[in-house]
């Protein structure tokens, strides 16, 4: 972001009109609680809200933004990852990383140098906790979007489907 839009940025914050956008958050934010760490939460926060009441969104940009914005923050990709060269980072002897997605992977000596998804299939506990292990990295095609499918195991982790962790998951096929 240059300095001239910076600028204007400034600009629009100084002349926004409160709205109820930023008044609900005035409600709200409060919750957050009065330690340090809830107060400078809060603040962030309203800052975030007070430049975001100064697009003049209507209903369905202000959807749109929201989606986007929260892909975003958690550095998720916007549209399908394409596969090109220009995509990959080489972090590792025989390893390469997505940089529009760091979830997905390349690496010569697994999957035969296809490229994974670490977070393809997460696995649910009976008690709603889940893990991540041997089975959560699957084989992805490009175009790909990234997606996660859940499989819920029993107390020992086994996938109450039948699926023994080993080759490509039933529910992530089925996807």
């Amino acid at each position: 972001m240059n300095f001239r839009s910076r600028l204007a940025l400034c600009w629009r914050i100084l002349r926004a009109d409160s709205g109820n956008l930023l008044a609900h958050a005035d409600r709200e934010l409060p919750h957050l609680g009065s330690d340090d760490m809830g107060l400078a939460m809060a603040k962030g926060l309203r800052e975030l809200v007070l430049v975001f009441c100064t697009q003049g969104h209507s209903g369905f940009s202000a959807s749109y933004a929201q989606h986007a914005l929260n892909r975003l923050l958690k550095f998720e990709p916007l549209v399908p990852l394409t596969g090109e060269p220009d995509e990959w980072n080489h972090i590792g002897e025989v390893t390469w990383q997505n940089n529009r997605c760091s979830r997905v992977f390349k690496d010569s000596e697994r999957f035969d140098g296809l490229p994974y998804d670490i977070d393809a299939v997460v696995f649910r506990e009976p008690d709603g906790s889940c893990f991540t292990g041997r089975g959560s990295q699957q084989i992805v095609t490009f175009p790909y979007t990234p997606r996660t499918v859940y499989v819920d195991v029993d107390k020992e982790g086994n996938p109450l489907d039948g699926w023994n962790r080993e080759g490509v998951c039933q529910a992530w096929a089925a996807a």
